[in-house]
């Protein structure tokens, strides 16, 4: 292939007389003359220390880097934002982290387009960093690799295993004298043991596997802790990988196609995965312009299984399944079902099928991946509702051990704290449907994530007893009858803006139903004498993001208004 094939864009940059400025101030960064000769690959580090999920992935960029450069190419790491759901969750901060997945993705676009880089390797570690990766992807269309940064190890408290999720349940547990001071302080100081994602089958590592499943990262990279040898090869083999998907012109949307993303749907709902996949994949897609909506979601989830025994829902860590050979086995046993397409191409220039030709079984004797004869769920635990409290549709996550029907009297709020207030301070009775409104994408703005609130109630006994509804999303360590991204959201006059104190709501996942008990003269009547709040922010990015995002059905993005290909 002639050099220039291979730097369509860096040649734009860096080529001729007239292009000397440019080769001037790159010489200052440490390119040689030889190095304008090669094509560039831009690293997208994700790397801070706001967050144990991403302390180390400057680390991990050096790696990504070093197999670029040993290979043929010149590697330059650029960094982008990160923010944390764990740390601001249930504060006025958190109403930045759906949002950080659009600056994410729009920073990364702004360095690439800018800088001519000929491809790309991202590395993510935490929940918004890897749809914010992959949309950018998308966009850029450019030959590309994410790495997951990886999962953290569990922390330990005596026999007991740990992780963040721990520490919000134990909250619940101390407003409910189920637990003492020392107790709680015990766990706070031993959950989180040192770098990586949170450890469960939390949303960082229910995309990292989505986005393996959709052919984006190498084998292997979503089942690696963030601390060991296995990660950093992860990264250098990127950085080979990306040079070798520039020889064969091979690019994120010859990848990432309607099939992928149904693979990814499906390990997804095997793994028992995050509510917050079914936001984040349908924005990945519409950044593909591939078509892909709730729907789809209701389709494959009538037959793939639950499969997997992992925490929030179940009782394993990530790391326990890494021990016994992580995703690459489900996969082999979902393909050979007949559950996914071995036809898909992946970032090896392979399909997906000949990924996993060689890929071993798990070991005999093991219990956290279940086979098919013997699923923990028969469906999906991600049940897509409708009714007339969600018209345009709703996510609940019903792993079957809360039941999958639920009625009771609603108690509103119209924010998570007095939620939580209220769980806490024991007004929230037995028998109660939670309806939390006003958190969606527009009304938040932001979409904040619901895990304290759900946290409380599993901590102070009540997961069974009661339910909670909003307009806004769940942590991928919720559990509990929960049902979110109910659309409309209430802010724009859906029907959850009229809910009041004492009315009966039912939730049934056999019959994907959320309906309010009340005459639809009633409801109507009450939608007339609506009147839309105020908006909560009118300046700044928080602004910015509810005069642009799209529902959440439609994956909460902010670039499509600009988009009629859909």
């Amino acid at each position: 292939m002639p050099a220039d094939r291979k730097r369509p864009f860096s040649s734009q940059v860096v080529d001729g007389m007239e292009r000397a400025p440019s080769r001037a101030m790159l010489h200052a960064v440490g390119f040689t003359d030889e190095d304008f000769k090669k094509p560039q690959i831009g690293i997208a580090s994700t790397w801070s220390m706001v967050t144990p999920c991403n302390m180390h992935i400057d680390k991990l960029a050096l790696e990504a880097a070093r197999g670029v450069d040993q290979n043929g190419g010149k590697a330059v790491i650029f960094n982008t934002i990160t923010i944390s759901d764990g740390i601001s969750m249930g504060t006025e901060g958190m109403k930045y982290s759906l949002v950080s997945r659009e600056v994410i993705a729009d920073s990364i676009e702004t360095v690439v387009s800018c800088q001519g880089f000929d491809g790309l390797v991202a590395i993510g570690g935490c929940d918004k960093n890897m749809p914010g990766c992959l949309i950018a992807m998308a966009r850029l269309n450019r030959p590309a690799v994410f790495v997951y940064g990886g999962t953290i190890l569990p922390g330990c408290l005596g026999e007991r295993k740990l992780d963040i999720v721990s520490v919000f349940e134990a909250v619940g547990a101390r407003a409910n004298d189920r637990i003492n001071d020392a107790t709680l302080s015990a766990i706070e100081h031993h959950a989180i043991p040192g770098p990586g994602a949170c450890g469960g089958m939390y949303t960082a590592n229910t995309m990292a596997s989505a986005i393996e499943a959709l052919g984006m990262s190498l084998p292997g990279s979503s089942a690696q802790a963030a601390v060991s040898l296995d990660k950093q090869k992860d990264c250098e083999r990127a950085g080979q990988a990306v040079l070798r998907l520039l020889e064969l012109d091979l690019k994120p949307r010859d990848i990432m196609t309607r099939k992928a993303f149904e693979n990814a749907i499906t390990v997804v709902i095997a793994l028992g995965g995050s509510t917050n996949a079914v936001l984040h994949l349908l924005a990945m897609a519409r950044a593909c312009e591939v078509p892909l909506s709730l729907d789809d979601f209701t389709r494959l989830g009538r037959r793939i299984p639950v499969l997997a025994d992992l925490k929030p829902s179940g009782r394993y860590h990530m790391a326990d399944l890494i021990e016994i050979g992580g995703l690459l086995p489900l996969m082999k046993t979902l393909l050979e079902a007949g559950f996914l397409h071995g036809d898909c191409l992946t970032v090896t220039g392979k399909t997906l099928a000949e990924n996993l030709a060689e890929a071993a079984p798990y070991p005999e004797g093991q219990d956290i991946i279940r086979p098919l004869s013997n699923p923990i769920k028969p469906d999906s635990h991600l049940v897509i509702l409708k009714g007339n409290l969600a018209p345009q549709g709703a996510v609940a996550k019903i792993s079957g051990k809360e039941g999958v029907r639920f009625r009771g009297q609603a108690r509103v709020f119209d924010c998570e704290e007095a939620a939580l207030k209220a769980i806490l301070d024991g007004t929230v009775q037995k028998g109660e449907v939670i309806v939390i409104r006003y958190e969606g994408p527009k009304g938040g703005p932001g979409m904040r994530e619901m895990l304290s609130p759900t946290s409380a109630v599993m901590g102070k006994g009540l997961g069974q007893e009661v339910a909670l509804i909003t307009d806004g999303r769940f942590s991928g360590g919720t559990h509990g009858f929960v049902v979110g991204h109910i659309t409309p959201e209430a802010y724009v006059g859906g029907p959850l803006a009229i809910v009041q104190d004492g009315d009966v709501i039912r939730i049934d996942a056999e019959t994907r139903e959320l309906t309010l008990d009340l005459p639809e003269a009633e409801i109507q009547a009450r939608l007339a004498r609506w009147q839309k709040p105020a908006p909560r922010y009118t300046r700044g990015v928080l602004a910015k993001y509810a005069a642009l995002v799209s529902s959440a059905s439609e994956g909460a993005v902010t670039d499509w208004r600009l988009d009629d290909k859909l």
